[in-house]
């Protein structure tokens, strides 16, 4: 059965308030902005952002008010530096944060897809990212630090073995991806850096999938390797061509660098934010108004300039 709808209707139907929304997993590259864009016209609120390193989007968001939680390793314009609606709203306390680093988001989404409450680590022990934070709890490893041989019974007073980490689950209500190409029933290609993309869909209640391009089951089905979202993990499919812009999408258009910087620019303040909402959100209406106050020059500009095509496979026998 297809799932193929509308961008509208995927996030009315499976972005309620309230929800707990990851995006922006892939790191810098395909950070599902038309996405973000709907739940701003929607007037979404009480949202909980998830993800490693968000760049803008978490950032539009705040400033519309669709948040009031934040989970993440970082936020802010990754070329600029600081995102102003973001640090307003943590400064006023109208959002709350809970800081984890990259690795660690990536653990708490992984013990989610694993159906565990945690995962032990080492990493963080040296900061000051765990403490008074209630996504991780120190616990002991229960086996021995020393070589043993195979079979050899070594007594070792409980809760005295390595110090280690749990990083607590993270289950989110929703996951937002944008990949290259999906077929209608949300089997999906993606390549390039996946970050935390994987992780993320397999821990999330649902899934809403957006890509550049929908295609025949065929074109999915010839290269299966390459389908890293497997079609039953997936509520809603979406065609949204750039609609990873101003992030890049591999194969298809680069970073809009100019883009980061005028955001940087034109969002000081809030009523700075709402004049830019005002145009690029709500004035362009839907992903075709967005593309289109682009305009054609810009958008071909970001293209492919130098392909690297991968070898072909053959998976006869």
């Amino acid at each position: 059965m297809t799932k193929q709808t509308t961008i509208g209707e995927a996030i009315s139907t499976h972005v309620p308030d309230g929800s707990s929304v990851a995006m922006g997993l892939q790191l810098e590259q395909m950070i599902p902005f038309a996405a973000g864009h709907e739940i701003i016209r929607q007037k979404k609120r009480g949202l909980t952002l998830i993800g490693p390193i968000s760049d803008i989007l978490f950032d539009q968001l705040i400033g519309a008010g669709c948040v009031d939680k934040v989970i993440a390793a970082w936020v802010g314009n990754v070329m600029m530096g600081s995102a102003y609606n973001f640090r307003r709203a943590v400064e006023s306390g109208a959002v709350t944060v809970h800081n984890l680093t990259n690795f660690t988001v990536a653990l708490a989404l992984q013990a989610a897809a694993m159906g565990v409450p945690y995962l032990p680590t080492r990493t963080a022990q040296g900061s000051e990212v765990p403490k008074g934070n209630h996504f991780f709890r120190q616990v002991f490893s229960p086996f021995p630090t020393q070589e043993v041989a195979p079979g050899t019974e070594v007594a070792q007073p409980s809760g005295v073995g390595e110090p280690l980490l749990a990083v607590r689950a993270l289950k989110p209500d929703v996951t937002i991806v944008h990949v290259q190409r999906a077929d209608a029933h949300g089997n999906a290609h993606c390549w390039g850096n996946f970050g935390v993309m994987i992780e993320a869909v397999r821990a999330a209640r649902k899934v809403i999938l957006l890509a550049e391009e929908i295609v025949a089951p065929e074109v999915i089905a010839s290269d299966p390797n390459r389908t890293v979202i497997p079609g039953f993990l997936v509520a809603a499919v979406v065609e949204a061509k750039y609609g990873a812009h101003p992030s890049p999408v591999q194969g298809y258009y680069k970073r809009d660098d100019a883009f980061f910087k005028q955001y940087h620019e034109s969002t000081k303040t809030q009523a700075d934010y709402d004049a830019w909402a005002a145009r690029w959100v709500h004035g362009a209406g839907d992903l075709a108004g967005y593309v289109k106050l682009l305009g054609a020059e810009r958008v071909a500009g970001l293209g492919v300039k130098q392909h690297a095509w991968a070898a072909p496979t053959d998976y006869g026998y």
